[in-house]
């Protein structure tokens, strides 16, 4: 059968039952022939084949392949599929815009510093307590001293001697009077170094470092002022400006209430022959200040030559006696009792200044305690104070035993002296029941007499200091007897102490001026309580504002005041001063106390190192390797 072919020649058409044909209904002639062939029976056409003819002509299996044939893209270094650099260029605009975006995004807002965390209380009040400082001193103020109702005073101080040009201006008046007492200044003094020493980077944190160090240096400097420091050997040494003979009626620093602005009467100056107390306690002032001052070469290599001077007059074997010895003027107010604990105390810190093994050698030499009674098992050689520097002594050094073991022949009475302040750790917990406590929870350390505060900040201070030296030597307590004691038992105490003072008592009421929201307003203080409104009162006129009623109308920021008595009671009254009195001595055990407890820096524990600068190594160095061998 044939039919018309519109290509041209002729199609025959046969049915299923005339030609073979497979499942697929394609004419198996077709696979007779070769690919070649229908390539050369396609290309005899003139017109191009559409897609429907050529899969009659071309095997379907070969066209599936040349539609699905996978192409690339050649980049010059290398050849890569098309679909895989597609995706791989969507996959890059999608991580952009879900990583790099918000990135971006995020770094072009401008950024806010995290504000550091909120003081605590203990940072709170060491700042009001080092302004009482401020408030104290004598001399011409700096514009930038930061007490309103305070200005020049005792420039005339030290005209009535003639070897210090420009006379004893400066230092510090020492409490509600104004009297310039060498003694317990040098101890303040001792007591705020030692704290910055232990304690640098929480008042660089606090940021009270400079101001801490600017109190000491107009202390210290004072204190040069006070002998011929530049000298090698001196005979006297000047110890006081002003003060006051008992039932004197003699204008004085206790027959006048003045301010120290407007004092109009003679201010006799306190000549020091022998006194090894006195100078043995300034030794440890200047000595201690000069490791505060390492940064300032000049100035603690100023500071170590005035404490070898004021130590070798306290050496003096002529001239070892108390300082108040016989002086009415001074032995009513900061009577000695003793030298031999400044010898342990000040030889300490010549050691820790100098490196001077000699000084060393006399802080244990067991001759020293044994005169001090510094070993002996009475109440009152375990407390610390301007009076008895023993157990601050033996604590510090234990120091040098915990961090630098030097061995023979120190190890003996370095050790005694550890055993010594241990039990003296002790006599602070109130299990013990070594010393009374009142209901209220505070410990007495004064025996029932007044001004007790002082002596329980000190005692806070030694307490958190010894915490943290065992801290540093990963020792986590140690014994009373046969009772292990952990060192949160003396933090506590220290805290407990502290936070007494600061409020948490019977009365309800902060002790240091200032801080909280009930304080002392009637502190027994001649500049806080005489009006600055430039009249002048006189000597005996001023007493109308000792005796009045009415708050102090400037306000003594910082000041402790002498503190509530055995029964936790407290007379908020100007008069009565061994309640509203505060004293530089207090005050710097206070200052010492609150920083080693805030932990607003965020970091506890003590400058570990500093401390032994001036040291040199105790052991002899390991010598040098030999040089390698040559053939």
């Amino acid at each position: 059968m044939y039919a018309a072919n519109h290509w041209g020649g002729s199609l025959e058409i046969a049915n299923e039952n005339e030609h073979d044909q497979d499942r697929n209904g394609r004419n198996k002639n077709m696979e007779d022939l070769d690919k070649s062939s229908l390539y050369n029976m396609q290309s005899q056409y003139s017109g191009t084949l559409d897609q429907t003819q050529q899969s009659w002509l071309l095997d379907p299996n070969e066209a599936s392949r040349k539609k699905n044939k996978t192409r690339y893209v050649d980049l010059g270094c290398i050849v890569v599929k098309r679909k895989v650099l597609k995706w791989s260029v969507i996959a890059v605009l999608v991580a952009f815009l879900v990583i790099g975006l918000p990135v971006i995004i995020a770094k072009s807002i401008p950024k806010h510093k995290s504000r550091p965390p909120p003081p605590d209380q203990y940072t709170e009040a060491l700042h009001k307590a080092l302004l009482f400082f401020n408030a104290q001193k004598s001399g011409r103020l700096p514009k930038n001293n930061g007490i309103k109702w305070r200005g020049n005073s005792g420039l005339q101080d030290g005209s009535d001697i003639t070897d210090v040009k420009g006379g004893l201006v400066g230092g510090y008046y020492d409490a509600g009077d104004n009297t310039k007492f060498n003694f317990p200044m040098s101890f303040a003094m001792t007591m705020l170094s030692w704290s910055v020493i232990e304690y640098e980077h929480k008042y660089k944190y606090v940021k009270e470092y400079d101001h801490a160090r600017e109190l000491i240096k107009w202390g210290t400097d004072y204190l040069l002022r006070t002998f011929n420091s530049s000298a090698s050997k001196i005979d006297h040494i000047y110890g006081q400006v002003g003060g006051s003979q008992n039932g004197s009626s003699t204008p004085d620093d206790h027959t006048c209430w003045e301010r120290p602005e407007n004092m109009d009467y003679k201010r006799p100056t306190q000549t020091i022959t022998a006194g090894a107390d006195l100078a043995g306690e300034m030794a440890a002032a200047l000595a201690s200040a000069s490791i505060v001052f390492r940064d300032d070469v000049s100035y603690s290599k100023k500071l170590v030559r005035g404490a070898a001077t004021a130590w070798t007059f306290a050496r003096d074997s002529g001239k070892r006696t108390r300082y108040s010895r016989g002086n009415l003027f001074i032995e009513p107010y900061y009577n000695s009792t003793g030298y031999y604990d400044e010898y342990m105390w000040g030889g300490a810190w010549m050691y820790y200044a100098t490196g001077n093994v000699s000084y060393l050698s006399l802080a244990t030499n067991p001759g020293i305690p044994r005169h001090a009674k510094a070993l002996m098992d009475i109440p009152s050689q375990r407390v610390f104070s301007w009076d008895n520097k023993s157990p601050a002594a033996m604590l510090l050094l234990t120091r040098i035993r915990l961090f630098l073991n030097p061995g023979f022949p120190y190890e003996s009475m370095l050790s005694s002296y550890h055993n010594a302040t241990s039990l003296t750790m002790c006599s602070y917990l109130r299990q013990f029941q070594y010393f009374n406590w009142t209901k209220g929870g505070m410990i007495e350390l004064s025996q029932g007499q007044a001004q007790n505060l002082q002596y329980v900040v000190s005692a806070a201070f030694l307490a958190s200091l010894y915490a943290d030296y065992l801290d540093a030597s990963d020792l986590p307590g140690w014994k009373c007897g046969s009772t292990f004691i952990p060192l949160v038992k003396l933090r506590e105490f220290a805290t407990s102490q502290t936070d007494y003072i600061l409020g948490e008592n019977p009365m309800n009421m902060s002790y240091v001026v200032g801080h909280g929201k009930k304080y002392p307003t009637h502190v027994h203080h001649r500049g806080a309580s005489i009006p600055n409104n430039n009249v002048r009162y006189s000597c005996k006129g001023g007493f109308r504002w000792l005796s009045t009623g009415k708050p102090n109308p400037n306000t003594i920021t910082g000041a402790m005041v002498g503190g509530p008595d055995r029964f936790d009671r407290y007379r908020d009254v100007r008069s009565n001063y061994s309640y509203t009195e505060p004293t530089l001595v207090g005050n710097a055990g206070l200052v010492a106390a609150l920083v080693s407890l805030t932990a607003t820096a965020g970091r506890n524990g003590i400058d570990k190192n500093s401390i032994f600068t001036a040291i040199p190594p105790l052991f002899p160095m390991a010598p040098p390797p030999p040089p390698p061998w040559k053939p």
